[in-house]
């Protein structure tokens, strides 16, 4: 079954994620630590403001996709929440680093998700985590992250999840790819008419050399 989350709810599968590496102490998560979790200021992107009702509905429809349960733990009287990703997709613990800050912070590059993983898993080089994504990648039926087209001015291109679909890019970064593979193309053309003009020169001149001798 492919999925389509929403932006709440991919931020609120990102957060139960996160915690149960970084913190397992106190997980699953209660309700109020989970909204704190995703109105967090750092680690996060966009930075947010959501209500417990907002939340609380994004965890209805996680658990309705059985990739989040509710849990009651003996002795406590509230009612705490965790993912079920690994029972989903059975997930190595890098692969799950990975996808969890693709949730949390948006289409990143290798060198910036290397970076930002460390606490939740510690990749030992950039190709061990190269591996990683493309074997998410490669995920049969389907592919759970992809490699973006690069943007004009960067180094590296981005990766990002499919767990929402197709990713979007912000309109003037959609507008720049546009942009230069439109110059490529108008490169290229150009290219064919010079050469063509030369073939041309070439033509001519083997025709007047015998006159002008």
């Amino acid at each position: 079954m492919s999925l389509d989350l929403d932006p709440i709810e991919a931020r609120v599968l990102g957060c139960l994620a996160e915690k149960d590496m970084a913190t397992p102490e106190y997980y699953p998560l209660s309700l109020n630590a989970l909204v704190n979790a995703c109105n967090q200021k750092s680690n996060r992107d966009p930075v947010v403001s959501y209500d417990d009702a907002t939340v609380r509905q994004a965890l209805n429809s996680l658990r309705d996709q059985g990739l989040a349960v509710f849990v009651s733990e003996t002795g406590s009287r509230v009612e705490k929440y965790r993912h079920r990703l690994n029972e989903r997709f059975n997930f190595t613990r890098g692969e799950l680093a990975l996808l969890t800050v693709l949730l949390l912070r948006g289409p990143q590059t290798p060198g910036e998700l290397r970076q930002r993983t460390e606490r939740l898993h510690n990749f030992g080089d950039l190709d061990t985590l190269h591996y990683a994504l493309d074997k998410l990648a490669a995920r049969e039926p389907e592919p759970l992250v992809r490699q973006l087209d690069r943007v004009p001015g960067m180094k590296e291109s981005r990766w990002a999840h499919l767990l929402s679909g197709e990713p979007s890019l912000p309109a003037g970064e959609s507008a720049a790819i546009v942009h230069t593979s439109a110059l490529h193309e108008r490169v290229e053309e150009l290219e064919r008419e010079v050469a063509a003009l030369r073939r041309d020169l070439r033509d001519l001149r083997d025709k007047l050399d015998p006159l002008l001798r």
